[in-house]
């Protein structure tokens, strides 16, 4: 199932500093973001092979995910220091984004359209 992760800030008088380093376990290829979504939903599928780990840098939005044993979860992503982790079995789609949403997304694969099943469990 998806999984919440904390993302080492360090913060001071100057601002504010999250590194992405050692806490996921995939070698990033591809990095994509999503913005002016006028709050309509993406996702809506699941991957073969890509993990990715989610992080909403601006604003927020909500993910929901299904896994291979039905378990579903909604989860809310609102601050740039935490992510998302999701697993190639995770179901999921993201909805509710704010009107000034920046979703980063690291992906451990390079896009491939043979990648992605969009059923549900």
């Amino acid at each position: 199932m998806a999984e919440n992760i904390k993302i080492p800030t360090f913060s001071d008088s100057r601002g504010s500093l999250s590194v992405i380093e050692k806490i996921i376990d995939f070698e990033i290829k591809r990095v994509y973001y999503i913005y002016n979504t006028n709050d309509k939903a993406r996702g809506g599928h699941r991957h073969k092979k890509t993990k990715q780990l989610l992080v909403a840098i601006n604003g927020s939005c909500e993910v929901f995910c299904e896994n291979s044993n039905k378990e579903s979860k909604l989860f809310l992503l609102n601050s740039p220091d935490k992510g998302l982790l999701l697993e190639p079995e995770d179901w999921h789609i993201m909805h509710n984004f704010s009107e000034n949403c920046i979703l980063l997304v690291l992906a451990s694969e390079y896009y491939d359209i043979n990648d992605y099943i969009e059923e549900r469990y």
